[in-house]
């Protein structure tokens, strides 16, 4: 059970899937929709009155090649009006490249038009708690990129804790999949950040994706 209401703002184009998005959120325990918005422009200025935890972005309001593009500019405007506020895009565009700009732009989640309704609401509440909720789609092309610079300054188990941050895996999860203790994986990641010069996890795996150094 959550313990206080994760408040959202629902951004979408489509006045059908907005207001579906809002009614599935709202009529959840846990969950309380305080904007809902048909214009980036919109959420933006309410975002600097007031805050939102999670900001749930449909990418419907762009054609697919357009997308890419679109969108970076409008998430840095997002982390710099409220750095707290994680954000989370819905979207059917799962091409590499988009996807590797959206994530270096600074989301935290990034979920597939084909999620059920459970994974979406389940994606809200993981973003929320410190995870990087992903699709399966979308996290086999971050791990896939994570295996073309041969050149790392990261040690191979290095890479392996890296790869599993970038699946929203906790430090518990990690230290469990990797068969290690949990002061362990604390170690690999503080050693992460020193070597890639970096003070996050959102900054070493953004980091990682640029410079394709694992």
């Amino acid at each position: 059970m959550l313990n206080k209401y994760i408040t959202i703002s629902v951004l979408a184009c489509e006045d059908g899937l907005r207001e579906g998005l809002r009614a599935m959120m709202d009529s959840t325990y846990g969950y309380q929709v305080v904007g809902s918005y048909k214009s980036g422009l919109n959420l933006i200025t309410h975002l600097k009155e007031k805050h939102s935890d999670v900001v749930f972005a449909a990418m419907d309001c762009y054609k697919d090649h357009q997308a890419g593009s679109a969108y970076p500019e409008f998430i840095r405007k997002i982390k710099g009006i409220s750095p707290k506020t994680k954000l989370i895009l819905f979207t059917d565009i799962e091409t590499e490249e988009a996807i590797l700009q959206l994530l270096k732009a600074g989301i935290d989640g990034y979920i597939t038009r084909d999620s059920s309704p459970v994974k979406l609401l389940e994606s809200i509440k993981e973003v929320f708690e410190g995870g990087a909720p992903l699709s399966p789609s979308i996290a086999k092309v971050v791990v896939g990129s994570f295996h073309k610079n041969t050149s790392s300054v990261l040690s191979p188990r290095e890479v392996q804790v890296l790869e599993l941050l970038a699946r929203g895996k906790t430090y518990l999860a990690i230290a469990d999949a990797l068969f290690i203790d949990k002061e362990t994986v604390r170690s690999h990641i503080k050693n992460i950040y020193w070597k890639l010069e970096v003070h996050s996890k959102a900054e070493a795996i953004q980091k990682a994706l640029y410079e394709k150094i694992i």
